[in-house]
């Protein structure tokens, strides 16, 4: 029994396809692994940045029982 030229063709280019899929997965694993790390330290920032935040609001209330001095009060150099 022969196989038909066409068929074995076929499974060529089958498996030229599926190794195609295959590194196309691979290469897609990899990119995925570093969008992932990648939004894992962008999350810590963000959280670190939030105390921070939190931070200077709490010290926010404390500076503004100080009196500033008005803008009328400072004039500019020229007058």
């Amino acid at each position: 029994m022969t196989i038909p030229q066409h068929s074995s063709v076929s499974e060529i280019e089958q498996d030229k396809r599926l190794t195609e899929l295959e590194i196309k997965v691979g290469l897609a694993d990899d990119l995925i692994d570093q969008l992932n790390q990648a939004l894992f330290r962008q999350q810590q920032q963000i959280e670190f940045l939030a105390k921070e935040l939190a931070s200077l609001r709490q010290q926010m209330p404390q500076e503004r029982t100080t009196q500033l001095p008005s803008l009328r009060d400072e004039l500019p150099p020229h007058y």
